[in-house]
């Protein structure tokens, strides 16, 4: 299948019936959680199966186990999207960040690639901390201040690691050009900053 460049993809998109017998059980179970199926990141991380499978483990505690709340979580996990121009990134964790209570002011600006101006105190936290570790790959004493008023250790910690996460996957999509299901629109148009 071509892509609406006209490019053959880079990896094609794989089936459950076409899963080998190391596959099958990280596709089992990405079936039971995943809102795209065996499609987006997990297309790609099925092809090297003991890196997926760490990696579904991973992504388990960084998405469902997290002990920072889902709406800061959603918001770590967009604000890499946005940066990264990932356009499953994006489509797939909109949703899931509006369900969870981020506001459509917020999503709307950050797609913009503005700094949302009406956050609560910690949604202000969680866009400095990830865009200042992102930016200038530390976070200031301010900054981690802040972070310390608001969170626990624990909390800090899976911000940051949630953050990092989602630039690895983001990473692999890019170097794939995956992008959203076929009968969807791309988030991020070309020529768009």
């Amino acid at each position: 299948m071509q892509s609406t460049s006209g490019k053959l993809p880079r990896f094609p998109q794989l089936t459950l019936e076409q899963l080998n017998a190391a596959q099958k059980p990280l596709g089992d179970q990405v079936m039971k959680v995943s809102s795209v199926g065996i499609g987006g990141p997990y297309n790609l991380l099925l092809r090297s199966p003991v890196l997926g499978q760490r990696l579904f483990d991973l992504f388990d505690y960084l998405r469902w186990k997290t002990s920072v709340p889902t709406r800061l979580n959603e918001f770590a996990i967009l604000i890499i999207g946005r940066q990264w121009r990932s356009q499953v990134e994006w489509f797939a964790h909109v949703p899931i960040a509006t369900k969870a209570g981020l506001s459509a002011d917020i999503i709307a600006e950050l797609k913009a690639n503005k700094r949302p101006s009406k956050m609560a105190e910690d949604e202000a936290l969680v866009y400095d901390f990830v865009t200042e570790l992102t930016n200038t790959y530390k976070v200031s004493d301010e900054t981690f201040a802040r972070a310390r008023a608001i969170f626990n250790d624990q909390q800090i910690v899976d911000l940051a690691a949630v953050a990092g996460n989602y630039v690895m996957v983001a990473m692999i999509l890019a170097m794939a050009e995956q992008t959203v299901p076929p009968d969807k629109e791309e988030p991020f148009k070309a020529g768009e900053a």
